[in-house]
């Protein structure tokens, strides 16, 4: 008997998440697409694996077996992967990350092309997820590695069987429609009675910001809910209300926008996260390399703990 790896992964993360939804989600692919492939594996074992209870799904003995198993394999792939990427003088291999947009625009196209230029063989993918989503396919073997986010105000809580590398220290900034503030720095609390532009509470960095805020004495009136720094930026330069904005994001301002320095600084800590097993993978420490040495170009601290 001959068992598809991909539909080895479809059934372990069935288990994890209980529903062909959830795993479709975490494994990017369609509900459709999870639910046949899962079908054709109990074809290939030629036994039911599991039953459908509502809306969730749970595995049979059978199924719980093979699942354990699984694991074991899948286990088994990743350390035959390091191994060879250990035997060989010089590193070929392709790894999938998962980014968010002020990295993807600001600090990975530098890093992937130095990367290239000294290791030509390891490929780098991208995927855009919301960076509270990146950890999590990490951990379910979807990603390699992704970048994450800790928020002076708003650390996230970590998982034991990942590690991560601190690649840049961020400052944020006030960002204003131009002329609105002349002075060369500001406080949050200063800023209390503008509109605000905002990611939902739902994101982490719209919940560490409204913390800041909090934090400062006062309750951001929001006007505009919007996830991405570059949307929330146009719509400062319309004059539509003041947001915060990292320094990775500057790169994407618009005329008509001031950034103002804040005067009790907000820090964000960017770091690649990756499974404890790829700790010892060559590619992984270059790739490593290559981001911390992008963000010191660009004048980043690479080193440096949130306050």
């Amino acid at each position: 008997m001959e068992f598809s790896l991909q539909r080895l992964r479809m059934l372990r993360e069935l288990d994890r998440r209980g529903t062909v939804t959830a795993a479709a989600g975490a494994l990017h692919y369609t509900a459709s697409a999870v639910s046949q492939q899962l079908a054709q594996l109990e074809r290939d074992v030629g036994a039911k694996l599991f039953e459908r209870l509502g809306r969730r799904v749970q595995l049979t003995e059978l199924g719980k077996l093979l699942t354990a198993h699984a694991e074991e394999i899948l286990g088994a792939v990743e350390r035959a992967t390091l191994a060879l990427e250990e035997a060989q003088e010089s590193v070929t291999v392709r790894l999938t990350a998962g980014v968010w947009a002020s990295v993807a625009s600001g600090l990975l196209p530098r890093a992937l092309t130095a990367l290239a230029a000294e290791h030509p063989g390891i490929k780098v993918r991208t995927r855009e997820l919301a960076p509270e989503e990146t950890a999590d396919a990490v951990r379910d073997g979807s990603l390699d590695f992704s970048f994450v986010i800790d928020y002076s105000d708003a650390p996230m809580p970590w998982d034991a069987g990942l590690e991560r590398a601190v690649i840049a220290v961020e400052r944020l900034h006030a960002a204003v429609p131009a002329g609105t503030v002349p002075a060369g720095s500001v406080s949050l609390l200063e800023l209390a009675e503008h509109p605000w532009i905002l990611a939902s509470p739902k994101s982490h960095f719209g919940r560490a910001m409204r913390i800041a805020c909090q934090r400062h004495g006062f309750e951001p009136k929001i006007d505009h809910e919007v996830e991405e720094q570059a949307t929330a930026m146009a719509m400062v330069a319309a004059g539509l209300g003041v947001t915060l904005v990292s320094d990775l994001g500057l790169i994407l301002r618009p005329p008509g926008v001031d950034t103002v320095a804040l005067a009790s600084p907000l820090m964000r800590t960017v770091s690649i996260a990756y499974r404890t097993t790829a700790l010892r993978r060559p590619s992984m420490q270059l790739v490593i390399h290559a981001v911390r040495g992008a963000a010191a170009e660009l004048g980043l601290a690479t080193e440096t703990t949130l306050p």
